[in-house]
């Protein structure tokens, strides 16, 4: 005959669950490489020698107001700064200045010996400037990060540097100079997750019906795990229902209902009386190169027949 310990199936319950609204975070991890903005005000202008391949022995200025895109952009690590520059005729300008890895960009910094991917190595600083048609895989230079300011997660605010780069082989220089401010950082985003405490059971199919609402400061898509457990007499009923999709808007909580049954331990059916209900809710910033999530909400909630 077998025979029943108690306490043990709850704590294995509540184990699983955890386990269950957890993975919900892990679908999504942080990424690397900040979003591009479009610069407010700044320049990026530059001259070669004749002769000099990138520049075709020409000089130009390129400001936010005249170009059909002045994106500055880094990575979360603050280890990097990029421009792209879009010109009215097409022409898309490309320039990079990262430090050597595990190192953040310091302002009043010369970086030298700089080289450019795949022949960079980790302890050198990387420094590429292209155009659509004219591109060195590799060269030499140097630059210098004059200031540099950061919002949130590598978001650059402000960033003035110079810079020197010879093609493979070439003696001839190309020099230039780049100068940016940006919007006001976006809002982090924030959201949040509430549960009701009263939910339907279908005593015929077991099948629950629970709800709650989620809050966000800015609009985004809020995916929802959800999870309940009814421990009873000789049995726990446990089920979840996964991915469920909120629109969020800011200014009210949306609400939302999920349905599902014991699939968790079928052996067992929810019933009318106490339950325990959890969940997590996960997000993307659109604005910065993250993920946040809602925290693990557990609330004591009471089934009624539907």
């Amino acid at each position: 005959m077998r025979t029943r310990m108690p306490g043990r199936r709850p704590a294995r319950t509540a184990a699983a669950l955890t386990a269950a609204v957890a993975l919900a975070l892990t679908a999504a991890p942080l990424t690397g490489t900040a979003q591009a903005h479009e610069a407010v005000t700044g320049s990026l202008s530059f001259s070669g020698e004749p002769g000099e391949y990138i520049s075709g022995g020409e000089s130009h200025t390129y400001t936010p107001d005249t170009t059909e895109m002045f994106d500055i952009s880094g990575p979360v690590s603050e280890s990097a700064v990029g421009a792209t520059v879009v010109t009215p005729q097409g022409e898309r300008w490309f320039l990079h200045m990262e430090a050597p890895y595990g190192q953040k960009l310091t302002e009043g910094t010369t970086y030298t010996n700089a080289s450019s991917w795949p022949d960079a190595g980790p302890q050198d600083p990387q420094l590429q400037f292209s155009v659509t048609d004219r591109y060195c895989e590799s060269g030499t230079g140097s630059f210098t990060i004059q200031h540099i300011a950061y919002g949130p997660y590598g978001y650059i605010r402000e960033v003035d540097a110079t810079f020197e780069r010879y093609c493979s082989g070439s003696t001839l220089p190309v020099r230039g100079e780049l100068h940016a401010r940006m919007p006001e950082p976006p809002a982090e985003l924030a959201i949040g997750m509430g549960l009701n405490t009263t939910g339907t059971v279908d005593t015929r199919t077991g099948e629950i019906t629970v709800g709650g609402t989620v809050t966000c400061n800015k609009p985004t898509r809020i995916t929802l795990t959800v999870s309940a457990y009814q421990v009873r007499k000789r049995e726990t009923a446990t089920g979840s229902y996964e991915d469920l999709v909120v629109l969020c808007e800011p200014g009210a909580p949306v609400p939302w209902t999920v349905s599902f049954p014991s699939n968790i331990d079928p052996t067992a059916s929810f019933q009318p009386g106490e339950a325990v209900l959890r969940g997590v809710g996960r997000a993307d910033d659109h604005d910065y190169p993250v993920s946040v999530d809602t925290g693990f909400p557990s609330a004591g909630i009471t089934l009624v027949r539907s």
